[in-house]
């Protein structure tokens, strides 16, 4: 039952992707740079409306153990997907909160904690309601996104929280945006402005309006394994051990052989303002050679808020040095 449950799953995605080419255009207001008139704020406003009553009840609460997360459904089977750090673990079991209030059973498969990618089933059988997958390799930098999610967890009374913003930066490893996130939203939907998912929220960046999600595109890419239950890769470093008022550089970067890769910048942070650019591959910090984000993290704890680190990159065919007054974390 289980694997044909997964083979009709499979079968909605590929129909999902076809559909992605036949998405109808938007209003006129999400091709500007910035809406520009009272008529452009209006037409966004409605088009949002209508988004969120469809896109509603297939954003869900996950309460697993003693935590709290988000999730979105993607078929009509009930499959889940949400952030790897949200299941953890194959074969727990899920309460899964409705819009409305329903609770039902549900129960966790597997997780990439590599990417923090995760997925959960509902137990029953049913006709759900979900929401379609888009192709993340098709998002851009400046495109509008809608972000759903239950912060701080499920609150009776209180439908899936929107938020509404562009995306600051794209890759096969993460998107970037400024929808504010806070705890609870983690696993929950990142959406663009079809109503198609286009990211899974993972976590909270250097500053609230700069937060990472997981492309959906990953979760098509290793549906197989999440859907039996694999649970693979080391965990991803989330910086939830960093505080308020610690040592703060502004990147988001991945293990590449033996060096890290910037993967991303946060606008006005100590690093965009000393000039380090995604790309860029961080061979050394102040004679240290950092291979992982670990011991990027670690590097960055045992510095202060001011103090100078002098990093080595890689850009391109040159070998540069640039030097980087830390900031604060807010």
């Amino acid at each position: 039952m289980f694997m044909k449950l997964r083979l009709a799953s499979s079968l909605i995605i590929l129909v999902c992707a076809a559909a992605t080419a036949a998405a109808q255009p938007l209003p006129a207001a999400f091709g500007k740079p910035v809406p520009s008139s009272v008529e452009d704020l209006q037409e966004i406003e409605q088009h949002v409306q209508k988004l969120v009553e469809k896109l509603t009840p297939a954003t869900v609460c996950l309460r697993i153990g003693a935590s709290q997360g988000s999730g979105v459904i993607v078929n009509a089977q009930g499959t889940i997907l949400t952030a790897g750090h949200v299941t953890e673990k194959a074969d727990r079991d899920a309460t899964v909160i409705l819009h409305d209030g329903a609770r039902l059973k549900g129960r966790t498969r597997g997780a990439n904690g590599s990417i923090d990618s995760g997925m959960a089933i509902l137990a029953e059988a049913g006709n759900y309601p979900h929401a379609e997958m888009a192709k993340s390799a098709d998002v851009k930098k400046g495109d509008w996104c809608l972000a759903l999610g239950h912060p701080n967890g499920f609150k009776p009374g209180r439908p899936p929280v929107v938020r509404l913003g562009r995306v600051q930066e794209t890759s096969d490893k993460l998107i970037v945006t400024d929808c504010a996130l806070v705890g609870g939203d983690s696993g929950g939907p990142l959406f663009d402005m079809h109503g198609r998912v286009i990211g899974i929220h993972s976590r909270i960046g250097g500053k609230v309006s700069s937060n990472v999600h997981v492309p959906i595109d990953t979760y098509r890419d290793t549906w197989d394994r999440l859907a039996q239950g694999d649970v693979w890769g080391s965990r991803f470093p989330f910086f939830e051990w960093s505080k308020p008022g610690d040592a703060y550089l502004g990147v988001q970067a991945a293990a590449e052989k033996k060096s890290l890769k910037i993967e991303s910048v946060t606008p006005s942070s100590p690093a965009e303002k000393a000039g380090l650019k995604a790309g860029d591959v961080i061979l050394k910090i102040d004679n240290l050679a950092p291979a992982t984000v670990d011991d990027l993290s670690t590097l960055l704890k045992m510095k202060q808020p001011g103090n100078t680190v002098n990093i080595q990159v890689q850009r391109g065919n040159e070998r540069m040095m640039i030097a980087v007054v830390l900031g604060k974390r807010s």
